[in-house]
């Protein structure tokens, strides 16, 4: 038995309607996904600091050749950026090297080799 929507308009209306709220569901459930996608990717991103003695010692050698090849006081930023490194990785290599006693500070917030 075949039905005439034209016949019973209030059926076809209430077709539309349900197509309709499933159409908008999946676009829901799809943009939920992809937001999530898109989280997941940036915290990938993310790089892991390796906190341990031979690490720190590399970076506090990356640093301690920087600050010679400069020759001249230096603020972390610009440390970094010489060595090529992150500026927690300066951090880390500067505290190894003051322990040390091999770096001496200004009071511009600029370090030296001492």
């Amino acid at each position: 038995m075949k039905i005439n929507f034209k016949k019973y308009k209030f059926l076809s209306i209430m077709a539309e309607k349900k197509t309709t709220k499933k159409a908008a569901e999946t676009k829901e459930v799809a943009a939920k996904k992809t937001t999530t996608r898109k989280t997941a990717t940036v915290k990938a991103e993310k790089a892991v600091l390796a906190v341990n003695a031979e690490n720190i010692g590399f970076k506090a050698g990356d640093v301690y050749q920087a600050l010679a090849a400069a020759e001249n006081a230096l603020t972390v930023k610009e440390i970094a950026k010489a060595a090529k490194i992150s500026e927690e990785e300066t951090l880390l290599g500067l505290g190894w090297l003051f322990k040390e006693g091999k770096l001496q500070s200004n009071d511009d917030n600029k370090i030296a080799l001492a």
